[in-house]
């Protein structure tokens, strides 16, 4: 038996997260276009020949404006020494930039280089970011699409072959250890950013608030009183959509209570954000 721990690192939007559900084969983390929709570690389980992965999502390394956004960072980059090997993944459609090199410049040299989102370019590109991604001398690159799944497999042959012998660390059939409360959290975030888009990109928090099934009250924090009626939408019409698209994805039965808060300052409260469970 084999097991070990495995990070994604990159910037905002690569594709972090869609990358640890089709490695997964499940949804164990929201996503979004919007970035940083990532604020803390998600873990996923994989078993794959014979090796037992637990694959760490983290958040887009990025220049942080707020407390919370340096504490992102700080998840971000803490995991790096802590795992069996790193994933660092670059956006084939937008290039490798500033901030791709300043990633790759923290990476150890035993990292993997994932080009991800290669269905949206051409093979030309696609060889001459590899390439360019060759020239630093990491220990292997790969090719994949974690939206269509092309080359993930692959991906994930290689991972298996280079863990640690080990012991089975969790359950067979578990696939994440993300504590249910947060799950939910994220869960009705993530329906917010789609139904909100571009108006409140950063200003949502998400937490439980009562947890007692089939009841469950999720608080949803915005920073001022005017994001209020962003968020509830004309008549409700915004909140009861956010509320029914989440139950579909809970347990049958489940009463899904949710309530507009202002928290002002959140994401700079070191208070609110030990509340929300993003620093300790």
């Amino acid at each position: 038996m084999r097991s070990g721990f495995v990070s994604l690192v990159g910037r905002p939007n690569v594709g972090k997260s869609t990358l640890l559900n089709a490695m997964v084969g499940h949804k164990v983390s929201i996503v979004s276009p919007h970035p940083n929709t990532t604020r803390s570690r998600i873990r996923g389980i994989v078993d794959h020949k014979g090796a037992e992965i637990v694959v760490v999502d983290t958040p887009g390394l990025h220049k942080p404006k707020t407390l919370l956004g340096e504490k992102m960072n700080e998840t971000a980059t803490e995991v790096i020494g802590e795992v069996d090997l790193v994933l660092v993944l670059i956006d084939a459609k937008s290039g490798i930039g500033r901030g791709d090199q300043m990633i790759l410049s923290r990476a150890p040299s035993s990292a993997f280089i994932v080009l991800n989102k290669c269905d949206a370019v051409k093979p030309k590109a696609i060889l001459d970011q590899l390439s360019v991604l060759g020239t630093f001398g990491f220990e292997d690159y790969f090719a994949i699409s974690s939206r269509t799944g092309k080359g993930v497999s692959e991906l994930l042959d290689a991972i298996a072959a280079k863990m640690p012998d080990g012991p089975k660390l969790f359950p067979r059939s578990m696939v994440s250890d993300t504590p249910k409360q947060m799950w939910v959290a994220d869960l009705v975030r993530e329906e917010l950013l789609k139904m909100a888009k571009e108006e409140l990109p950063h200003s949502i928090a998400t937490v439980v608030s009562e947890w007692d099934p089939p009841l469950v009250r999720v608080e949803i924090l915005v920073e001022r009183e005017s994001q209020k009626p962003i968020v509830i939408g004309k008549g409700g019409e915004i909140l009861k959509a956010v509320g029914i698209a989440v139950r579909r994805q809970l347990p049958k039965g489940t009463r899904l209570e949710l309530f507009v808060k202002v928290d002002k300052n959140w994401q700079g409260s070191s208070k609110s954000l030990s509340r929300l469970g993003l620093m300790p």
